[in-house]
């Protein structure tokens, strides 16, 4: 009998099989797909020689994240690429806030108006960075603060929505780039704790960048399944599993899914029926003719290029796709071009370009033509460069990944209560009704990207129940 199955192969399943294999405990991990990955995949979505990222493509989290950092990922691969900016906000003008590694670069790109509020706000914070990302990212009780003070001054800070922080700041460069800060997990600006979200990202930025994987984002989940081999893990892909009695015996069994899946899965019945998922992304893959024609500087060197041109636009259309039920006619978009660090994901003198809008739940349209016209007005002549598109809408999404309900890719609203405390109020998130089952994907705290951290706390979880049954 093994002590461990996993199911599903994304960061975090991957994550929990490697953290309970290191602790000399047997494992395996059941995929779906032919190839492991969940959201961080890589694939010619295109033409041959352009290797586009389907879901995830910048790391802040990753990067940042105590499990990764933790673990000899590099041995197996894995190699961040920083770009020369972290993040670029540009506007219609030709000018752009800046999301750099310096703080003072950063602060001098929102105008003198903010520049002192800005550094206000994320100095007291930032040398304490690295204590802060591991209480931060381990709550609930998985573990206990290292640094309480510090966590609960962040939290004063944060814990109320983000519009109330935004009100340190007088100019609109200040607020349209952390109201892109925010809206990367699809949390409405008003929404309880969203002040955290921004102020997270941004200090990540400040720690150690927002970078690419070397190759994409298939080599750090490649990274993850290497390292569980030669632990004596093993992986078995094309292996859908409908209900616990297709998995070999085992002590525990730890799911990398939705909730709804889970409880589909171990015949949970309607333990999850309380959680809710939020709006979907409509996704285009581009292979373009040349780099991406920013009308903003800033914009050319930047790895993640935000575009929103005001803080109220922003808002706008996350409201469209999050309560209204429709797909904004100026998307907010969240883009990424590898290229300007790692131009070998395509052929020489071509880029792939990743971007992606808000759109409803099961949304079943096409927001193309809004997408490029939002690029055409900070990037005039984009269309010109384009050779090839992949889109993919919530329909699509969810068929490639099943963690991805209606096209969630966080796997579950950012909104409420539900921002710290998912799948459900419980002081155990990660366990479920069933003693020997156990959920780890980004639908348990701390919530959605590519860090592993989920996947680390509830082998926790696991491994403390595992050595009681021992003794």
């Amino acid at each position: 009998m093994l002590d461990v199955v996993v199911v599903g192969a994304g960061p975090n399943g991957l994550t929990a099989a490697v953290e309970l294999a290191r602790r000399g405990f047997s494992v395996a991990v059941f995929e779906a797909r032919d190839t492991v990955g969940g959201g961080a995949r890589t694939e010619e979505l295109t033409l041959p020689g352009f290797r586009h990222d389907p879901c995830s493509a910048a790391h802040p989290l990753g990067i940042n994240s105590p499990a990764f950092r933790a673990l000899p990922l590099e041995r197996y691969g894995l190699e961040w690429l920083q770009p020369e900016l972290p993040m670029a906000h540009p506007f219609t003008d030709g000018t752009a806030a800046v999301l750099s590694r310096s703080v003072a670069e950063t602060a001098a790109s929102f105008g003198a108006r903010d520049a002192g509020a800005y550094r206000r706000l994320v100095e007291p914070f930032l040398p304490k960075w690295d204590t802060l990302a591991r209480d931060f990212m381990s709550l609930p009780l998985t573990a206990l603060p290292r640094d309480p003070v510090t966590l609960a001054r962040f939290g004063l800070v944060g814990l109320p929505p983000s519009t109330w922080l935004m009100r340190r700041f007088r100019d609109e460069r200040a607020k349209a780039l952390f109201s892109g800060l925010v809206a990367h997990v699809m949390a409405p600006l008003s929404g309880f704790a969203t002040g955290a979200i921004g102020l997270v990202f941004a200090l990540a930025a400040h720690a150690r960048g927002w970078p690419v994987a070397r190759g994409g984002s298939q080599s750090i989940s490649d990274a993850l399944a290497a390292y569980l081999k030669d632990l004596g893990g093993t992986v078995h892909t094309d292996y859908e599993v409908k209900r616990l009695d297709d998995l070999p015996p085992a002590r525990a069994y730890v799911f990398d899914t939705s909730p709804t899946a889970l409880a589909r899965i171990a015949g949970l019945g309607r333990y999850y029926d309380g959680y809710r998922y939020g709006p979907g992304v409509f996704k285009v893959d581009y292979a373009l003719d040349g780099p991406v024609p920013w009308t903003a500087p800033e914009a050319r060197v930047a790895g993640t290029v935000q575009i929103g041109a005001s803080s109220a636009e922003i808002g706008t259309a996350l409201r469209a796709a999050s309560r209204e039920g429709r797909a904004p006619d100026k998307p907010f978009m969240i883009t990424v071009q590898p290229g300007v660090v790692d131009p070998d994901r395509a052929p020489e003198g071509k880029q792939v370009f990743w971007a992606y809008g808000h759109v409803p739940s099961g949304w079943d349209g096409d927001l193309t033509d809004a997408l490029e016209r939002q690029l055409e007005r900070f990037a005039p002549g984009f269309r010109d460069r384009v050779l090839a598109r992949a889109t993919a809408g919530p329909p699509e999404l969810a068929s490639r990944n099943a963690n991805y309900v209606g096209g969630d890719i966080g796997s579950g609203a950012v909104t409420g209560l539900q921002i710290l405390l998912r799948p459900k109020l419980s002081l155990s998130p990660y366990g479920t009704p069933h003693p020997a089952v156990f959920i780890c994907s980004s639908a348990t705290p701390p919530g959605p990207g590519v860090h592993g951290m989920s996947g680390h706390n509830a082998a926790k979880a696991v491994w403390r129940q595992l050595r009681q049954q021992q003794t």
